[in-house]
């Protein structure tokens, strides 16, 4: 009884598979094949990119102010402004206590060198006082003494000669004679100690004194010219302070449009916001010249060298189209990363004619044509295989599908130019199979 049960169930399962395989190659039978009659035409190669509308021509409002400084208000991007009117203001507090405390050392700093100054006008005065006065003075002393002394051993010496004289004749002593000759010594070495006095003070305490008094005024000097130097620099900085308080307010220098740096996508830059801080030659916002727009677009490195300037291009927005020109292609690639998938691309310029109602910022897509063909063999870009760096597609054929091998042309990623393999009127699969069971290459015809 077990045993019958089991051959049933064997039967049975054999049934279902054998049904199984006959329904799928029924459905594999009624599936209609999706193929494109060969033909030739024209082929128009473009490049399609997004890009952002902006301005050629951006007036740069910065931060005047050091340091860093919050924002206390600014004004909406996109406003149309008028000369004189208000931008951004800026917390002024910090510069206000600036200017307090550089006033304060400005005062200090040029009392110092106020009283430095007239100490280096008095030790300029002392090196004249003694050289034209003092020692002058004592110069003129020390040789009126040595006068003196001269003139008292001339005296002493003719007082010697007499006392000699009369001693002869007998009207004076021995005793008379030896005190006048000490006489005459006393007053030799007077004149020798005037002189010596006259020697010393020309030679040596002269230029001792000088020495010093220099000395003394080079050292005022140089404090003076420190306390004028720190002085001008508490100044400076005090009238910096000054000059950058009107600046905590900014003003539009002329009419026009006003942005922020973010509301320009391709800025990377901070937003502008009450409560940032922003720090002095940071760009605050942007006034732009409406009549000079233009398109920034990255172009694939692949197809780089097919753009060229002056290349017409079609700027579509999102309400109008524009015809535009290529302005410039840059000649190194911006810097790529997982932001941009590792993709290499070239900021290209895209010129678009002056419109009222264009505005930096507006999303665009821009398209290039780099190639016209005509006349030409093309086939759906569905339709090609490519196998180890060779293309073919299959071809529908009355006894059934075959593989042909083909030589290709350029491509816009819809259709590509078939210069051999193929013929006007065949019949190509657009959904072919990737490996055929047993392929037959036909030999490329020339198209």
């Amino acid at each position: 009884m077990t045993r019958a049960i089991f051959i049933i169930g064997v039967i049975v399962a054999l049934a279902s598979t054998v049904a199984l395989v006959a329904a799928m190659n029924s459905s594999s039978e009624e599936t209609p094949l999706l193929t494109h009659t060969v033909t030739r035409g024209d082929l128009q190669v473009t490049v399609v990119e997004q890009g952002l509308l902006e301005s050629s021509d951006n007036v740069e409002i910065k931060c005047k102010v050091r340091g860093r400084n919050t924002v206390l208000w600014v004004i909406d991007s996109g406003s149309f402004v008028q000369p004189g009117d208000e931008l951004v203001r800026l917390d002024a507090s910090f510069i206000n206590e600036q200017i307090d405390e550089r006033t304060k050392y400005a005062h200090w700093s040029q009392s110092a060198a106020d009283h430095s100054a007239a100490r280096l006008t008095s030790a300029t005065l002392a090196v004249e006082v003694y050289q034209e006065g003092q020692f002058v003075a004592q110069l003129m002393a020390l040789e009126k003494n040595l006068a003196v002394a001269q003139t008292n051993l001339t005296a002493a010496q003719n007082i010697l000669e007499y006392t000699q004289v009369m001693s002869k004749s007998g009207y004076r002593n021995e005793e008379a004679v030896k005190e006048q000759k000490f006489a005459v010594d006393q007053a030799k070495l007077e004149v020798d100690l005037k002189k010596t006095q006259i020697d010393v003070l020309k030679e040596y305490t002269q230029a001792e004194q000088m020495q010093t008094l220099k000395g003394r005024l080079a050292s005022t000097k140089a404090t003076h010219e420190a306390n004028v130097e720190r002085a001008a620099a508490d100044a400076s900085r005090r009238d910096r302070a000054l000059e950058e308080l009107p600046h905590c307010v900014v003003r539009a220098e002329r009419a026009g449009l006003v942005i922020h740096p973010n509301a320009a996508r391709w800025r990377n830059a901070p937003e502008i916001a009450q409560g940032i801080s922003v720090h002095k030659d940071q760009v605050l916002l942007l006034m732009p010249d409406l009549s000079k727009m233009q398109v920034k677009i990255g172009v694939k490195e692949a197809v780089v060298d097919r753009v060229t300037e002056g290349q017409q291009a079609v700027v579509k927005l999102p309400e109008q189209r524009l015809a535009g020109t290529v302005a410039s292609v840059a000649s190194v690639t911006r810097p790529a990363g997982w932001w941009t998938a590792n993709e290499v691309r070239y900021d290209t310029l895209i010129d678009v004619p002056s419109q009222s109602n264009l505005r930096p910022g507006m999303s665009a897509e821009v398209e290039l044509a780099i190639a016209t063909y005509r006349d030409v063999l093309t086939i759906p870009v569905a339709a090609i295989v490519e196998v180890e760096d060779e293309h073919f597609c299959w071809v529908v054929k009355p006894t059934g599908t075959e593989r042909c091998k083909l030589t290709l042309g350029d491509t816009n990623d819809v259709f590509t130019i078939v210069t051999a393999g193929l013929q006007v009127g065949d019949q190509v699969l657009l959904n072919p199979p990737q490996q055929p069971a047993s392929p037959q290459d036909t030999t490329p015809k020339d198209a």
